[in-house]
């Protein structure tokens, strides 16, 4: 079978990233159309090295006859558009954050819980989770599995990608006028982004968390087990691409640095470089255009009874946005959820 696909928000980051992992996982496409707002109509993108395709009005493109629409045009136009398809049967694999919690649409990462998708018939939506979520469950599932998880605490190093293409340019801009001497004004960030880090990711709530610190509790509930007690503290860190984590876990059994290590080398898609000298770990930079999460320093939490903490590092465009999606969409097909044929 072939599919045809239309990639809703494809001028952004990780619209472009989407069309760009289509092709390099020779995705079975037998059409595919680019689609963004009406500012970005005509516009031209790239699919694979020798295509270029021209952009279509979202508002009015007509999603009948395509099969999965891979969505990342921000949560306001997924609200809209996205029962539109939907209702005109087209599976949609939305990356806002618009249907995450909504309960009869499945929040998905093929790694973890690839059961949910059988789900997703009654709205026709499935949701790809938040970047800082992503990485960080599929390294807890096979822990979770063996050992159980009672609790999880994060601090998250996230990138500005996270924030769109504005947010990599004023990092750019902030860091070009630190060496020229001049001020930049900051519009995406509440404070400069260039030589600091900022604790603040999204709206803060009443309890003093941010948002995106309750995306990741409430997400890796959802996702991995409801009884899991997580506390997150999120951070924009001066780095392009690449979301850092430090992660540390208590569980319901005993647990060894060495066990742990040896099944996270098993997992799907995790990459384990965990050695003890200068270097041995993966850090944001170098995880940039890779498809796995990598962990490292792995080691044993003292503090309680049956501790671990560990370092895990991810490229949020992919693996966190576009790579999940389009895995969602490479799983249903395995699972037969796909079943219209496009040609």
């Amino acid at each position: 079978m072939s599919y045809r696909v239309a990639v809703v928000g494809a001028t952004g980051a990780v619209g472009r990233e989407m069309l760009k992992t289509l092709t390099e996982r020779n995705f079975p496409i037998t059409d595919v159309a680019a689609v963004a707002s009406g500012r970005s109509a005509g516009a031209e993108v790239s699919f694979g090295d020798k295509r270029v395709l021209k952009v279509q009005n979202l508002d009015t493109f007509d999603f009948s006859g395509w099969d999965i629409g891979l969505f990342s045009p921000g949560a306001s136009v997924s609200a809209v558009h996205a029962p539109r398809a939907a209702s005109q049967g087209c599976v949609v694999i939305d990356n806002t954050s618009q249907f995450r919690m909504e309960q009869d649409i499945p929040l998905v990462v093929p790694e973890v819980n690839p059961e949910a998708l059988r789900h997703f018939a009654k709205r026709g939506i499935i949701a790809n989770p938040n970047c800082s979520t992503i990485q960080m469950v599929v390294a807890l599932k096979p822990l979770h599995d063996e050992f159980r998880i009672k609790r999880v605490v994060v601090s998250t190093y996230q990138s500005v990608s996270g924030a769109g293409k504005e947010a990599m340019d004023e990092l750019y801009n902030h860091t070009k006028s630190v060496f020229v001497h001049e001020q930049s004004p900051h519009e995406q960030f509440t404070k400069e982004i260039a030589f600091n880090c900022i604790p603040h990711i999204d709206k803060f709530m009443d309890d003093g968390s941010t948002k995106e610190e309750w995306k990741m509790v409430v997400e890796t509930k959802k996702i991995l087990d409801p009884n899991i007690a997580v506390f997150a503290t999120c951070v924009r860190v001066p780095v392009f691409i690449g979301h850092g984590e430090s992660v540390t876990v208590e569980f319901e059994k005993p647990v060894a640095a060495g066990e742990a290590r040896a099944l996270l080398r098993e997992a799907p898609g995790v990459e384990v470089v965990d050695v003890r000298e200068d270097g041995g770990y993966v850090t944001q930079l170098e995880c940039q255009g890779e498809d796995a999460v990598f962990v490292s320093r792995i080691r044993k939490d003292p503090t309680v009874e049956h501790g671990l903490s560990f370092w895990c590092v991810s490229d949020n465009l992919r693996k966190g946005a576009a790579l999940n999606a389009v895995q969602i969409a490479e799983t249903m097909i395995a699972m037969n959820l796909l079943t219209r044929k496009a040609a």
